[in-house]
């Protein structure tokens, strides 16, 4: 798209409008760096949440991910498939399960981690850094706003 196809309109000049459009870049451009990683972007967030808070319930990941809990009970199947993760029974409670990373699996989030950074790198490729940063805290004002409101 060449930069005069931007031009301006009451549409274009929405912040909603810009996001929802950059949004759908940045989807496109993490999937394919997943796709090429040949993960999905849910085993990420297991991984990562895994790798920085410890060994977790199935529930509790749900919870700090964002992923509904069908999808966790899937992602979570794939990845002790492939050795990234190990359940066990809860020892307070047997009928929930624990989740832990294994030392592959923590190879593995590093590797998704470093995939990460490159799509990040190309989705804000026109911004300096301090500019990023500068985005970054603006959205998480936003988010935080509207978490709140539910």
């Amino acid at each position: 798209m060449a930069d005069d196809e931007l031009a301006p309109s009451a549409l274009l000049s929405t912040p909603s409008w810009l996001l929802t459009q950059s949004a759908m870049h940045a989807q496109r451009i993490v999937g394919e760096a997943f796709a090429a990683g040949n993960a999905r972007g849910y085993h990420y967030r297991l991984l990562a949440t895994l790798a920085e808070f410890g060994p977790a319930s199935q529930a509790s990941l749900g919870r700090r991910t964002g992923i509904d809990r069908s999808d966790v009970v899937a992602a979570i199947n794939e990845l002790a498939a492939d050795g990234y993760v190990e359940r066990s029974s809860d020892p307070e409670d047997g009928r929930r399960n624990i989740i832990t990373i294994t030392p592959t699996g923590r190879r593995r989030h590093t590797r998704l981690e470093s995939l990460v950074q490159e799509a990040q790198s190309t989705i804000f490729a026109p911004l300096t850094p301090t500019e990023r940063d500068q985005l970054t805290d603006l959205l998480t004002k936003v988010l935080v706003h509207h978490r709140r409101e539910k």
